[in-house]
């Protein structure tokens, strides 16, 4: 099993949770954060005032999906998110040791 976790521009959240759907990943969880990468930030203009906005804010996208799926799933995050313009996001794909569901106790495959 892997974990494959996507950071993302907010407003491409629903097109990325349709495209997941479309290959069959049936839970996800998202959480709203911030941060920078390349794009360090810019710079806004308020009530005359000049400030940096360092952190920008971005959507976290966590499956935990079967090693065969990871391809297509990335692939599907991919096709989704792409603007081709700077701050697209990031997946990182990590290997999960042990899944357990609270409710059953099932675990693993059978758990996701």
């Amino acid at each position: 099993m892997k974990k494959i976790e996507a950071i993302i521009k907010p407003f491409k959240l629903e097109d990325v949770k349709d495209a997941l759907s479309e290959v069959e990943v049936s839970g996800m969880t998202v959480s709203e954060v911030k941060g920078y990468g390349r794009q360090q930030g810019h710079s806004e203009l308020y009530r005359g005032a000049e400030y940096v906005v360092d952190f920008l804010p971005k959507i976290k996208i966590e499956i935990v999906v079967k090693n065969e799926d990871v391809d297509k799933a990335v692939t599907a995050i991919i096709s989704a998110a792409k603007t081709g313009k700077i701050g697209d996001g990031k997946i990182f794909v990590s290997s999960i040791d042990r899944v357990i569901r609270i409710r059953t106790n099932e675990e693993n495959e059978e758990a996701i």
